[in-house]
């Protein structure tokens, strides 16, 4: 899969030549060039589905980006992943940072204390890949998104910096394909695993500099590049960078961009047009196409492919995987199991293992609700309500691809009342990030609506058991990690989290045992975790579940990276040479403490890949009895939001044995001290199928 890039690059320059360079027509045609990606004999590339990342291009993407570090006089870490995580190569300059920074407030802002910001001992390969996930990941052959787009889209509000609007649709994202995940694979080193999805070790970015990559219109994995030194965001969504990374990341991607007419410029999310890339083409200072190759930059001692453990070897590029083919990790699944209610294929995909059997088939529950066995969810039931929720989606119009009328895509979970996996199913070329949060998203769901459950454990007893996250300080230069250090304060507790929110809802018995039944979908409770309560107003004071003014940042959010950090913290150890992996389990660690640190302690089903604050999903009940929940993602929220909602309904009416929360029990109903707004359970499109006149399809259920 070589690519003529000298000529295509000359073109480049006589189109820029042609109309003065910069904004509009020039910018245009050159991004178009840097798509096409003709072959030596001049003909496109043709591979249809078929298309992956060889060894020869990952190191033709890592040579481009060098090229462009050095014409910069910048040294950079860059790193190129398949579309299912399979770090491909990790390449270093000489000259590179060996540590980055994570920090919210390079831009402005006052500076913020806690949770991730601040740490300045991170490894900058950490960084790298974690970008080049995140390109991937949110990225399709219909939509292209980066991780400048990731910025845009989990913050407070959505646009950045516009007051009194909601957050991003996406808010709480960043917390998600942890590298404590019990979904995410994991590289075990020696043999070359492909089967995917992979953990990302510092979960998703949203500092800019992480792009998709493809090949003949097939999405076949992303790039990451760090090379400025700081992990963070945009918070100024009203003017254009000129960011480093993204530049040295627009490089590599040469003759590997994305098509332009599915890059998230083209799309519009709640109204408003969604952020590619601040870099073009015609930014670039080097020529790819004419870059060194990578055996001539390493003779020269200019760089070198680095190991990172845990992820990459450090021994030479690898070729990736076909997206969709067992090596992957996904592919078809049977079609006569996953079918309609007239038995027809649903054109549905599972997540394999390596001997390519279904690691999440239909399976009866393990909990016992109300103390009964025979009260928990069936394989058939889980079999159902995966297909019925795969057939609104298969029917329903996408929000985030093009053209417009495009069937959404994405990953369905199903859960116990414990959190255990019952089943998960996907849409052809879903994005790979619904994976983990639809799990996340059930798992949520299920978790808060267990107020009041007997036998079992309640919310309340369950946080107040876990260990509280210990935060860690900066460490004054140079690094050396004998100079770890927590911080005095902020010291968050699990048990404050229960009472902010008993105090918050005017309810000293929620989340307890002897509260009174109430069903959270993961909008309700995102509202909770909210800095401005509902959603938004900047009058409003934060949610229980959120941190307050002055503390909060997307790196320090609340409750959903409390109860992460510690494995977080663990896996940077671990890659520093200081700590074995985390378990996969995101919960129940005890972190950097002068006890036992990082261990295990309470370990519970219920949230081992951690919570999600963003809509789509809602419990699943039988009668009044919660059974388990159902998890959505990989679209727009509110058609993930219809998704699990109306494909469970459509469950409940064919079974007739399980049904969506009562109305009476749901979130929506409680009254909150001091506050007009309620919280909300879910949003439905207003006309959400493809040709169909049908609207307000949740309304009366």
């Amino acid at each position: 899969m070589r690519r003529n890039l000298i000529t295509l690059f000359t073109t480049i320059g006589l189109l820029a030549a042609c109309s003065g360079g910069g904004s509009g027509g020039s910018t245009t045609a050159a991004e178009q060039a840097a798509v096409d990606n003709p072959a030596p004999t001049g003909t496109p590339v043709t591979c249809g589905e078929n298309c992956f990342l060889s060894a020869v291009d990952v190191e033709t993407v890592i040579a481009q980006a060098v090229a462009e570090a050095e014409a910069r006089n910048i040294g950079a870490t860059i790193a190129v992943v398949d579309r299912v995580g399979n770090v491909l190569g990790v390449f270093q300059s000489s000259n590179a940072d060996a540590f980055i920074t994570i920090t919210s407030t390079n831009e402005q802002g006052a500076p913020v204390t806690g949770g991730l910001e601040s740490l300045n001992f991170i490894p900058a390969p950490l960084a790298a890949i974690s970008k080049a996930i995140t390109g991937a990941y949110l990225s399709t052959s219909e939509n292209a998104f980066t991780t400048r787009t990731a910025s845009q889209i989990v913050q407070e509000n959505f646009n950045p910096g516009e007051n009194n609007v909601p957050s991003g649709p996406l808010f709480g994202v960043q917390f998600s394909q942890l590298p404590c995940s019990d979904f995410s694979q994991r590289f075990q080193g020696g043999a070359f695993s492909t089967v995917g999805p992979h953990r990302s070790p510092l979960g998703l970015a949203a500092d800019p500099g992480g792009l998709p990559l493809y090949i003949n219109g097939v999405n076949v994995g992303g790039i990451g590049v760090i090379a400025d030194g700081i992990y963070g965001l945009d918070k100024v969504i009203t003017d254009f960078d000129q960011n480093i990374d993204e530049i040295i990341a627009t490089a590599g991607a040469v003759g590997y961009a994305a098509p332009t007419a599915i890059r998230a410029d083209r799309i519009t999310i709640v109204g408003k047009t969604a952020r590619f890339s601040d870099a073009v083409v015609t930014d670039l200072q080097s020529t790819p196409g004419q870059s060194d190759p990578i055996a001539t930059i390493q003779a020269s001692g200019r760089g070198n492919y680095v190991a990172v453990t845990s992820y990459f070897d450090g021994l030479g590029a690898r070729a990736g995987t076909v997206f969709g083919q067992p090596g992957s990790g996904v592919r078809p699944a049977d079609p006569t199991v996953f079918v309609d209610a007239n038995g027809a294929s649903l054109d549905a995909f599972v997540f394999v293992d390596q001997s390519n059997q279904n690691r999440f088939a239909a399976r009866d529950g393990l909990d016992a609700p109300a103390g009964n066995s025979v009260n928990a969810l069936t394989a058939a039931e889980v079999q159902v309500i995966l297909n019925e929720a795969i057939g609104v989606a298969n029917q329903s119009r996408a929000q985030i691809r093009v053209p417009a009328g495009t069937q959404a895509r994405v990953t369905i979970s199903v859960v116990d009342s414990n959190g255990n996996i019952l089943g998960i199913g996907r849409t052809r070329d879903g994005p790979v990030f619904g994976a983990d949060v639809s799990l996340q998203k059930a798992r949520t769901a299920t978790f808060f609506s267990g107020t009041g459950r007997l036998p079992g454990q309640t919310p309340a007893d369950i946080l107040r058991g876990f260990p509280d996250p210990l935060y860690l300080s900066p460490m004054t230069l140079p690094i050396d990690l004998a100079k770890l250090d927590t911080l005095p304060t902020p010291a968050p507790s699990f048990s404050r989290y229960v009472l902010d929110t008993q105090l918050f809802l005017g309810d000293a018995d929620a989340l307890e045992t002897t509260g009174t039944l109430v069903a959270f979908s993961d909008r309700a409770g995102g509202n909770l975790s909210r800095p401005n309560f509902p959603d938004g107003p900047s009058s409003g004071r934060n949610g229980p579940l959120s941190k307050p003014p002055g503390e909060w940042s997307i790196f320090s959010v609340g409750l959903q990276l409390d109860l992460a950090y510690n494995s977080i913290i663990q896996h940077v150890a671990h890659i520093l040479g200081a700590a074995p992996d985390v378990a996969q389990n995101c919960t129940g660690n005890t972190g950097f403490s002068a006890v036992d640190p990082f261990t295990v302690q309470n370990a519970v089903p219920n949230l081992p890949n951690g919570i999600q604050i963003f809509p789509g999903s809602v419990p699943i009940y039988r009668g009044n009895l919660l059974v388990g929940g159902i998890g959505v993602s990989g679209d727009g929220v509110d058609q993930d939001d219809m998704f699990s909602f109306l494909g469970l309904h459509r469950a409940s009416v064919r079974l007739g044995t399980i049904n969506n929360a009562p109305p009476e029990i749901r979130a929506d109903r409680l009254a909150i001290p001091g506050e007009e707004a309620r919280l909300r359970y879910v949003n439905c499109p207003q006309l959400p199928f493809i040709g169909s006149n049908d609207t307000e399809v949740c309304d009366g259920l």
